[in-house]
């Protein structure tokens, strides 16, 4: 075991996350997670509220250990999600963008850790005047939304600005991440596409192999799928996204998003303030602005209908070096023995360093 100030704030056995990654995060993949000792992150977000609250009672029923649910701030029945996390009383909140101080406030009142994801300094700092519990920072290496600042950069940064718990993100997937997670202060690592790709992950064989047949250089970050940087497998779509032309690009924006519409129910004035939303204080054309509204029709097409010819895949930059499909419980028990041997062998050396000095003196 690695004790570290995630473990004590939300009582799992090792302090490792599996993020929230839509159509990837549900019960099965959520549960194995916590089982083996991490802490895993229900993806909400692509849920209605009923689906939610299916998917939280799912996920009590298969473990006894803590997990947590990721919301959207911006959705519209942002509070009554959060209700639902109270009531079934899931120990921990994530959400992609920062939440309101009204949300953060009720659900420490009711006990619940509330642990945002970031991506510059400014918004760590911000969450945390606002008090959050914790923070993941992700790094420019990880996948889906994404920065451009790498995270041995980002991580050290943002651990010299706050005084919180912060969970490192992007580019982590064994355990010598893990132990130089640590040694830049970081109370544990968070990982997307690592859980991606296990046994216990939903997405379809034939598109795991898809990702492991990929190099360092199989992603790429384009803003043409949202409008937004976005870290993605190269695929033949994302190719034909990144040289189509605006007239194009919007009438297969406006396909995907009827698609979505029909899945969802999501009525066209709220998917187009959703895109409005990216929007501000960004240079999209109409057509970014639909696709920022429906990205998750094309994760969906790629990730749960194994569809790779029409969907979006998002990815870190690890896939490049991952290459099997461990179990949730072997990869974090491999993880976390191959952290606790890096620090052993250092502090070792290190205390080999002193003697020899020691026995050198005059």
């Amino acid at each position: 075991m690695l004790a570290t100030d995630l473990t004590r704030l939300v009582g799992v056995r090792h302090p490792i996350v599996q993020t929230g990654m839509g159509w990837v995060a549900g019960p099965r993949l959520v549960s194995a997670t916590a089982n083996a000792g991490g802490l895993g992150i229900i993806a909400s977000a692509t849920m209605t509220l009923e689906e939610l609250r299916a998917a939280i009672v799912e996920t009590k029923r298969r473990t006894d250990n803590p997990f947590g649910v990721n919301l959207r701030s911006d959705a519209a029945d942002a509070i009554d999600r959060v209700d639902l996390l109270i009531e079934h009383g899931v120990k921990v909140a994530s959400f992609a963008l920062a939440p309101k101080r009204d949300l953060i406030a009720k659900l420490k009142d009711h006990g619940v850790v509330v642990m945002p994801s970031i991506g510059a300094v400014r918004h760590a700092e911000k969450v945390a005047a606002w008090g959050v519990d914790a923070v993941v920072v992700q790094g420019g290496e990880g996948g889906g939304h994404t920065g451009a600042v790498a995270t041995t950069l980002l991580l050290p940064s943002v651990v010299d600005a706050v005084d919180i718990p912060v969970v490192a993100a992007g580019g982590f997937y064994d355990g010598r991440g893990l132990a130089a997670a640590l040694a830049y202060g970081a109370a544990g690592i968070a990982m997307g596409t690592r859980f991606l790709l296990t046994s216990d992950s939903p997405v379809p064989d034939d598109v795991k192999r898809l990702y492991l047949e990929r190099g360092l250089d199989g992603t790429v970050v384009t803003t043409k799928v949202d409008g937004v940087p976005h870290r993605v497998l190269r695929t033949d779509l994302v190719n034909r996204l990144e040289h189509a032309g605006r007239v194009r690009s919007l009438l297969g924006a406006l396909a995907n998003a009827r698609r979505f519409k029909a899945l969802t129910g999501m009525n066209w004035r709220t998917m187009i303030g959703d895109g409005l939303r990216l929007k501000h204080g960004r240079e999209l054309s109409w057509s970014q602005v639909i696709m920022a509204a429906n990205t998750p029709m094309l994760l969906r097409s790629g990730l749960v209908q194994g569809n790779t010819d029409a969907g979006v895949l998002a990815a870190g930059q690890v896939v490049g070096v991952l290459r099997d499909l461990p179990s949730c419980e072997e990869l974090i028990t491999t993880i976390v023995a191959q952290a606790t041997e890096v620090i052993d062998r250092l502090a070792g050396g290190q205390r080999w360093q002193n003697s020899d000095v020691a026995d050198a003196s005059p």
